[in-house]
């Protein structure tokens, strides 16, 4: 490595890349690299995902309203293996023209409606079965603040923190002081607002908790980057009880194993056709 000041070029070409983990499936134009349909099976809902935070939050969403009793969420769950570059596959841009997981085609309505961004899911699916979403405007209005929240922030946790921490090819210090600095910051927000209320919409449990959850809350529970030490997670004691209360739940456990290919066998479900495969 050179000790050598970086000087940006006049003008960036993509030759200039770094290297890293996903070094080979980055790049900077869109669309897709070649032909594949997706598979479609016979749930009225087609989940085309990856077990990483921004996946489990529709998983976990499905499951919990599937636990409500809403027949309507079945849904299979196909697994797109972003390492394989799946995401760039035809099929998958039709649905999802940003090539980012997850992504969502509701074949229960004509014609089908596709949905991607998880933030969207989300919406899309609380405001389908109405649930887990307040219909009070001030209460629906707090639990999309901390919706969109996340929305915004995880970024600074994903591809700032978690880069720089784990999959950079080599480690800055400048850049993991500045994004730890970030994802502390964002958690005395969490921590802050959950000294107030049990959830973060406030008395009852929602999406905008799911969405945290599959972030911040995984990050304190260890579940995420191996940092909880690093960020020295203890000193959020409301976030590690929000954490560990949500982490309880059926279906949260079931929909954080759909679409893993990772860790401890009994927690992977590569795909999900039924609830049999998760049981």
């Amino acid at each position: 490595m050179s000790n050598s000041p970086y000087v940006p070029p006049k003008v960036w070409r993509n030759e200039a890349t770094a290297g890293g983990q996903f070094a080979s499936i980055n790049r900077p134009v869109a669309g897709p690299t070649h032909e594949k349909p997706l598979p479609v099976g016979k749930q009225p809902l087609q989940l085309y995902s990856l077990a990483t935070p921004n996946g489990v939050k529709v998983t976990i969403l499905l499951e919990e309203l599937l636990a409500l009793g809403h027949s309507g969420a079945e849904y299979d769950a196909w697994l797109i293996r972003i390492g394989d570059g799946d995401q760039f596959g035809s099929g998958f841009v039709g649905v999802n023209p940003n090539s980012k997981i997850p992504a969502l085609l509701d074949r229960s309505v004509q014609p089908a409606v596709r949905v991607f961004e998880s933030g969207s899911i989300l919406l899309y699916l609380a405001e389908k079965f109405g649930e887990l979403l307040p219909t009070d405007l001030a209460a629906r209005t707090e639990t999309l603040n901390w919706l969109f929240w996340q929305m915004g922030a995880a970024p600074y946790l994903g591809g700032g923190f978690g880069h720089f921490y784990v999959y950079a090819p080599e480690k800055i210090e400048y850049a993991i002081n500045r994004f730890s600095m970030e994802a502390k910051r964002q958690l005395h927000v969490l921590e802050r607002r959950l000294v107030e209320s049990p959830y973060l919409g406030g008395e009852h449990y929602s999406i905008a908790d799911i969405a945290v959850w599959s972030w911040y809350g995984q990050l304190v529970l260890g579940n995420l980057y191996g940092a909880a030490e690093f960020l020295a997670v203890h000193e959020y004691p409301n976030v590690q009880r929000w954490a560990e209360t949500i982490a309880q739940r059926p279906a949260v456990q079931r929909g954080t194993r759909v679409n893993r290919t990772w860790g401890d066998e009994q927690t992977q479900v590569p795909e999900r056709h039924s609830a049999a495969d998760l049981d």
